[in-house]
């Protein structure tokens, strides 16, 4: 058939498939930058936490300080809120928020409950082949090309581990989930769906996009994603960057503490 002889379902049929792949290609897109921000955020604590805690306790020790040569009852004060602040009290979020992330249970907790080296990501951002995987993969075993149940249920349990392979930047266990994949059976040719079938597919498709796009709305208003969007090209640079003016926030607090103790 040709043009205006186009069956409505065939041209119903390319549309979904259209909307598939736009989707698929939207939501590698928001993933790889939920793995940035994540990995921002992970690398931010365990590489710049110490600094930030000897500010804290520098800022401590400068008030006590001011404090004890004053004899002021506002530096005083002062001191005593700097000091509260060095330790303060955790509450509950605090205490899980290293072990819980937005699939359960951190990598890091996971290989600590079972007694596996943790790894955590060595990156803010996965190397450039391992990203290069990654969107192959998910192209090919996205769970949105599935049409039977189970092979659905086969394929998000299989991007489930792409996914936490990525996240860590784990380039050799991508390529052996690339060849796990291509060695798997290979899906049933596909009938052609009914027209309905196609519309409620399409209907599904837009809830699917409103959905990831409100994720990626607070992706890029969260507090890292605005410091990743002020880096967009090398986000690993920007940590690099926040450490060495962290070092001369530290050296000036030394240099003022060493002038109030003289």
């Amino acid at each position: 058939m040709q043009g205006g002889d186009e069956r409505p379902e065939a041209r119903l049929e390319r549309a979904v498939r259209v909307a598939e792949q736009a989707l698929i290609e939207f939501e590698i897109a928001v993933e790889t930058f939920r793995v940035e921000v994540e990995n921002f955020s992970r690398l931010h604590h365990q590489k710049l936490g110490p600094m930030y805690a000897r500010l804290d306790e520098l800022d401590a020790r400068i008030a006590e300080a001011r404090a004890a040569r004053t004899g002021d009852p506002e530096d005083l004060r002062r001191a005593q809120e700097a000091r509260a602040a060095v330790l303060p009290m955790p509450g509950v979020d605090e205490l899980f928020h290293e072990w819980i992330d937005a699939d359960g249970l951190s990598p890091e907790a996971a290989a600590m409950l079972t007694d596996r080296p943790v790894q955590p990501p060595k990156r803010v951002r996965p190397a450039e082949e391992a990203r290069r995987l990654y969107r192959e993969l998910v192209r090919k075993a996205h769970p949105d090309l599935a049409r039977e149940e189970d092979e659905r249920k086969r394929r998000e349990e299989f991007l489930t581990r792409v996914n936490a392979a990525y996240a860590r930047g784990d380039e050799a266990l991508l390529r052996e989930l690339s060849a796990e994949w291509e060695a798997g059976p290979v899906p049933a040719e596909e009938r052609l769906s009914e027209s309905e079938e196609l519309y409620a597919r399409l209907e599904w498709l837009a809830e699917r996009k409103d959905m990831l796009s409100a994720l990626a709305r607070e992706l890029e208003e969260s507090a890292i994603g605005a410091m990743l969007r002020m880096a967009p090209d090398d986000p690993d640079r920007l940590l690099e960057e926040i450490a060495e003016q962290l070092l001369a926030q530290v050296s000036d607090r030394e240099t003022e503490l060493a002038e109030l103790v003289q």
